[in-house]
């Protein structure tokens, strides 16, 4: 990843192509988060409920989020993969609508931080009030 420039205004720009690549990373991200339903309601525990077509609905539901979600990711890869790496964007005010601080800091270009599906399968048993 480039180092992020500042004009002479003040503002802070870096590459569209490194944005976009964070944006596709997200997108994936929340489709692990989406996949790691699928075992809580296929556990095998009740065939009644298997059997139910309510639940092989949401079942098909969440596989198709999850498709739909990886599809996306890959998209915005392609298109970024084709920018000029001239091409400079400041996302302060895009990050400012952002209400999730953890994913605020994967966004930002300066900043390393684990992904969501990551961080929630290493806190198994930890609660989160919001």
């Amino acid at each position: 990843m480039t180092k992020s420039s500042i004009d002479a205004g003040g503002d802070l720009h870096e590459p569209l192509y490194e944005v976009m690549s964070r944006i596709s990373l997200e997108i994936v991200d929340v489709a692990e988060l989406i996949e790691r339903l699928e075992p809580l309601l296929s556990n095998g525990r009740s065939t009644e409920f298997l059997a139910s077509p309510d639940h092989m609905r949401v079942m098909q539901g969440i596989d198709l989020a999850v498709q739909k979600a990886r599809g996306l990711a890959n998209f915005i890869d392609g298109i970024g993969e084709r920018l000029d790496s001239g091409q400079l964007i400041d996302i302060t005010t895009a990050l400012n609508l952002i209400t999730l601080e953890d994913m605020k800091r994967r966004l930002r270009a300066s900043i390393q931080a684990p992904h969501s599906a990551e961080v929630y399968q290493k806190a198994s048993g930890d609660l989160d009030f919001f």
